[in-house]
């Protein structure tokens, strides 16, 4: 590797490195607080083993690479960051008394700060023109989000445990004083399609509010 490489290497912006606090939560619950940040999107609802999901998926990475690549050109790399999900339900029911073919989600994957809406309006149109484009591509759109005050925990193992970490959660969360104000939100840090069940990280983030505030 030459002295450029080196050069560019260290440039390319990691959101994992530089935000630690975004991309880490402990082993116990934990109160965080987010600004209002950049993400792609696209949204959707169904079984996450099902083909709807694996195809928003898709289309969300190749948008994403699509504008790493084009960001790249410009002189400003950065790392795709990891993918994330917000899921909720259509009633009042708890989500995982509903099946799963009903449960909603928004697909996300941060964006840093510098990459506009009409850059990503440039990249999915870039990414639809490829061969053997996603179907979903258009689907995908510029969001800014924020959370504010969340409720955060590592969850440790299959997605089918999750349960028995969000009961912590919630139990701090009563006990703190703190009721729900946002979409069950959670940040992958394994590939789930290539990480075997028992090893997979993933940190489950609750936005919350004070019990009486509006």
């Amino acid at each position: 590797m030459g002295a450029s490489d080196t050069m560019a290497e260290k440039s390319k912006l990691d959101l994992a490195k530089m935000d630690k606090a975004y991309y880490s939560a402990p082993g116990k619950p934990q109160v965080v607080e987010f600004p209002e940040l950049s993400y792609l999107a696209v949204e959707g609802q169904g079984s996450p083993d099902g083909q709807a999901f694996a195809s928003a998926t898709e289309a969300l990475y190749k948008v994403a690479y699509t504008l790493k690549f084009q960001s790249k050109g410009e002189g400003a790399d950065f790392t795709v960051a990891k993918l994330e999900g917000q899921w909720w339900v259509d009633s009042e029911a708890y989500g995982l008394d509903v099946p799963r073919e009903e449960w909603r989600w928004k697909l996300l994957i941060r964006l840093p700060e510098f990459v506009s809406e009409a850059a990503v309006g440039q990249a999915k149109l870039k990414a639809a023109e490829k061969k053997n484009a996603a179907a979903g591509i258009p689907g995908v759109e510029f969001l800014r989000l924020r959370e504010g005050l969340c409720v955060q925990m590592l969850h440790t193992g299959p997605f089918s445990n999750e349960p028995e970490t969000l009961e912590v959660m919630h139990g701090f969360m009563a006990e703190a004083g703190y009721v729900p104000s946002g979409r069950h939100h959670e940040i992958y840090l394994s590939d789930f399609r290539r990480t075997e069940p028992s090893r997979l990280r993933t940190i489950l983030r609750q936005p919350v509010q004070r019990l009486g505030e509006s």
